[in-house]
């Protein structure tokens, strides 16, 4: 009974639903034709003809006034709604009333799944969405005290934002400390400092940790975030990498002893490849390039699992800088495969090898003629390719965007991502005779190809939505966000823009030409409401002059 009670009310609640959403026209003329025969005892006339004798009376000074606060009013909203699109991507009114508005007018989908296939669907669309806004440590990110502070200290702006620290933090977290840090009084030290927010508290927690014992995280700390040059950064990442051979050596041994042993061990393999990657930086840095590259391949052999740390690409931008063109070909066989996560280094990196080889002898005006040869079609396809990843890039490096300082994290084929190319590769693009000119000429012919990037791609998945919102947390509030596709003008700043325009010129109109406009105002009027006047005599003459009074009678 209590289920048969259920389902005629949610049939009751479908019904009402249903009337509201298709039949509001026919619930419109039923409520005009009630007020017309209601007209006589809710004395409308008499009040329609008290509200135009009140009309008469006011003066052009109120028109004036009514129009120019309209116009501000409005001007308001306008301002309000493009403050809020600029900075959330959406309109305010469109979001309230889709979100407010809609479920209380009954706009939800009518086909209610079961409870087991709706929680799939929620769990496979929050699956979804947490792949495709997934955010990836940078693989070439900057030292904070040799380089992010050294940009603060000359221009007064923090280039990082909180959350690109907050994740910096749990990354440092998951890999530089373990289960057994309370075992070790230093350890202890460090778990606590790599949660603290405050700079100048973890480098204190740091030589706190360092007085107790040698210990190699406190090292890493101390230059990422206390050395200002790279060669201070250097000789403490030097003295890291001693004490954590030690501590490697150590739990390498014990490993297999118990579960413990094994998350150590984890760690301390964690720390060591950490501590050599960002040797090679900063070999890379000061102009030892052959030995980051030598690094770099050395310590891809000895721990080839580790892909997390996204080593290649580190060695990519060595093997560019160097010249050796055809070791960049050789990593880019071993990576850009089709199993592997793409990135914006492998692909314009691939695209950038092709452009070479027939740059330097590109002209549109003679491919318009002739048509593409094979080389240029090859690369003309390598280029679009990469651009369907990320159109981002482009911008940058063809300096139509400024650059700023690579955040600590990236978002892949989002602004971020496209930032820290850019700021390490573009020396490589104009090395390189031709190849800008042939990406300039030929990048914008990607959207031809895909319309529709948010529905459906061409060698990759749909460009995902949730881009534009996780680069806003990633990159500073200074930089302008790209956004693709660009984003049309939500309707209602149209309207607010259309309607103060309009109210403004209506209250600038009545201020100079007071009688013109209430001539104009009554013409207007009175056309407006020539067809109502009509077919209320037409419904006049059709119905029989005594309903009302058969109406009381029934």
């Amino acid at each position: 009974m209590a289920e048969a009670g259920t389902g005629f009310l949610e049939q009751l609640k479908s019904c009402v639903v249903w009337s509201w959403t298709y039949l509001w026209t026919l619930w419109f003329f039923i409520m005009l034709f009630l007020v017309y025969i209601l007209r006589v005892p809710l004395k409308i006339n008499d009040n329609l003809s008290t509200v135009s004798m009140f009309l008469n009376t006011l003066t052009p000074k109120f028109y004036v006034a009514l129009t120019g606060t309209s116009s501000l009013i409005s001007g308001l909203i306008l301002i309000f709604e493009w403050w809020y699109f600029r900075k959330y991507g959406t309109s305010f009114i469109e979001q309230v009333s889709v979100s407010h508005l809609r479920p209380l007018l009954g706009g939800v989908d009518n086909s209610a799944p079961s409870a087991a296939s709706a929680a799939g669907g929620d769990a496979d669309s929050s699956r979804q969405s947490v792949s495709e806004c997934k955010v990836w440590r940078n693989p070439l990110n900057l030292f904070r005290g040799a380089e992010y502070n050294r940009y603060t200290w000359v221009t007064g702006r923090e280039p990082l934002t909180y959350y690109d620290m907050n994740l910096s933090a749990q990354d440092h977290q998951t890999f530089f400390t373990c289960d057994t840090d309370h075992l070790r009084p230093a350890d202890a030290i460090m778990q606590k400092a790599w949660r603290e927010r405050n700079p100048q508290a973890r480098i204190s927690a740091a030589h706190e940790a360092l007085e107790l014992n040698e210990c190699a995280t406190a090292y890493i700390l101390l230059a990422e975030e206390e050395a200002t040059t790279i060669v201070e950064a250097e000789k403490l990442f030097k003295q890291a990498l001693k004490a954590g051979e030690g501590c490697y050596r150590r739990s390498q041994q014990l490993q297999h002893h118990g579960a413990q042993y094994e998350a150590q061990h984890r760690r301390d393999t964690n720390v060591l490849v950490y501590i050599k990657r960002r040797l090679a930086m900063c070999a890379r840095k000061l102009g030892r390039t052959r030995e980051a590259v030598k690094m770099m391949r050395d310590l891809m052999k000895e721990f080839p699992l580790l892909s997390m740390f996204n080593i290649h690409e580190n060695l990519l931008e060595a093997l560019l800088e160097l010249q050796a063109y055809a070791d960049v070909q050789a990593v880019l066989a071993k990576y850009d495969d089709i199993s592997l996560p793409k990135s914006a280094t492998i692909c314009y990196t691939a695209a950038l090898l092709k452009a070479r080889a027939v740059s330097d002898k590109f002209s549109p005006e003679a491919a318009s003629r002739r048509g593409l040869s094979t080389a240029e079609m090859n690369a003309v396809e390598a280029i679009h390719r990469a651009v369907e990843f990320n159109p981002h890039v482009p911008k940058y490096l063809l300096e139509m965007k400024s650059l700023i300082l690579p955040p600590e994290h990236i978002l892949k084929r989002g602004d971020s991502e496209a930032i820290a190319y850019a700021f390490f590769h573009l020396q490589h693009w104009k090395r390189v005779e031709g190849a800008l000119n042939l990406l300039h000429c030929t990048w914008e012919g990607t959207f031809r190809m895909i319309p529709y990037p948010l529905e459906k791609g061409h060698l990759f998945y749909p460009y995902p939505i949730c881009t534009e919102t996780a680069d806003r947390e990633l990159l500073p509030s200074f930089h302008e966000v790209s956004v693709y596709p660009k984003k049309e003008l939500p309707f209602f700043i149209l309207f607010t823009a259309g309607l103060c325009s309009f109210t403004a010129m209506l209250a600038l109109l009545t201020h100079q030409f007071p009688e013109l406009m209430g001539v104009f105002a009554k013409a207007f009027l009175s056309t407006l409401f020539a067809p109502l006047n009509f077919v209320m005599e037409k419904v006049e003459s059709i119905l029989p002059s005594s309903l009302w009074h058969q109406l009381t009678r029934i």
